[in-house]
């Protein structure tokens, strides 16, 4: 899945995996950019900061930076949002719980798919 923001490769989904209750990937965020404000209503969102640095959004409290090593727990239907702030992709591990809210994604209107094995490319704007 690739976005104008970056990209997600989902390793566990319900679609994937019938039996799983969860969903598991890895998100890249572009330097500089993120996603909007969003919600999950049927599902509890956990990140985990693998490389870069950020800054996170968390209902309407102070937005507040993170960092490798850094987990962020975001309850279910809690509004959110995540941007890079470094000069270097921004990768985190994201999970769902229960699983399949990754499929609200498709639905984005920056949404592309591109084939198995291409690699997403950065671009100058």
């Amino acid at each position: 899945m690739t976005f104008d923001w970056g990209s997600a490769k989902w390793y566990v989904t319900p679609d994937s995996i019938p039996e799983a209750g969860l969903s598991f990937g890895e998100v890249v965020l572009n330097p500089g950019r993120g996603h909007d404000r969003h919600n999950h209503p049927g599902a509890e969102e956990v990140l985990y900061v693998l490389s870069g640095t950020g800054r996170q959004m968390l209902d309407d409290e102070e937005p507040f930076d993170v960092s490798p090593g850094d987990v962020i727990h975001v309850p279910r239907g809690m509004f959110h949002s995540t941007v890079n702030t470094g000069w270097t992709p921004m990768r985190l591990i994201a999970v769902y719980n229960p699983g399949g809210e990754e499929a609200a994604l498709r639905q984005l209107p920056d949404f592309v798919s591109l084939p198995a094995g291409e690699v997403p490319r950065l671009r100058r704007e």
